[in-house]
């Protein structure tokens, strides 16, 4: 199966704070660079011969498919999680409980963007059906979330989706991405989660 790019989901021109160049090439050659690779790793595995492939051939392709996969599918919440919208009452509901309001949620989501400021990982915001609440995950290497969790919301902390904007000011950039969310998204899958 081969993997295509999704269209941007975000206007890269109406962004508050964050350049339509950098969205653009982040798009671009980020999230286009994990579907190509993501693709080149699924043939690789498409060609392999199971039974005799040495162990650290499969080790590494499976490592390397599921960062691949997973840069590619966060990379399209990132974009969708941009362009400023509000939540709606279930969502709002739903913060409220887990963080005592969105702002909140707000300073503890930015806080942990702040934090990996100068390395690289992911925030993202997610449902944990088995906790019936949402919470802020810390993601490396495109890797790790809460397990059983779906993420709603995601805030890339990676230097490329920033430095040509902020250069190492990750804060400044972590603060133009809150003046961005896209809640209305956030809270359509919040209510679909929700509601299985």
């Amino acid at each position: 199966m081969a993997y295509e790019m999704k269209p941007l989901a975000c206007d890269p021109a109406g962004m508050n704070g964050l350049s339509e160049k950098i969205i653009v090439s982040h798009y671009e050659n980020n999230y286009g660079g994990a579907v190509k690779r993501l693709n080149a790793i699924t043939q690789k595995l498409a060609e392999l011969d199971w039974a005799t492939a040495p162990v650290f051939v499969v080790n590494g392709l499976k490592r390397e498919e599921l960062i691949a996969s997973n840069s590619m599918i966060l990379h399209e919440l990132y974009f969708e999680s941009l362009g400023a919208s509000d939540a709606s009452a279930a969502l709002k509901s739903q913060i409220e409980k887990d963080f005592g309001g969105l702002d909140s949620w707000a300073a503890q989501f930015s806080a942990m963007g702040k934090a990996q400021g100068g390395g690289s990982g992911w925030v993202l915001l997610a449902w944990s059906p088995r906790n019936c609440r949402l919470v802020n995950t810390w993601a490396a290497d495109h890797t790790c979330n809460l397990a059983g969790a779906t993420p709603i919301l995601a805030l890339d902390m990676y230097e490329h989706s920033y430095h040509m904007d902020f250069g190492a000011a990750a804060a400044k950039y972590v603060e133009a991405y809150m003046n961005n969310l896209n809640l209305a998204v956030a809270s359509a899958k919040f209510e679909t989660l929700k509601g299985k």
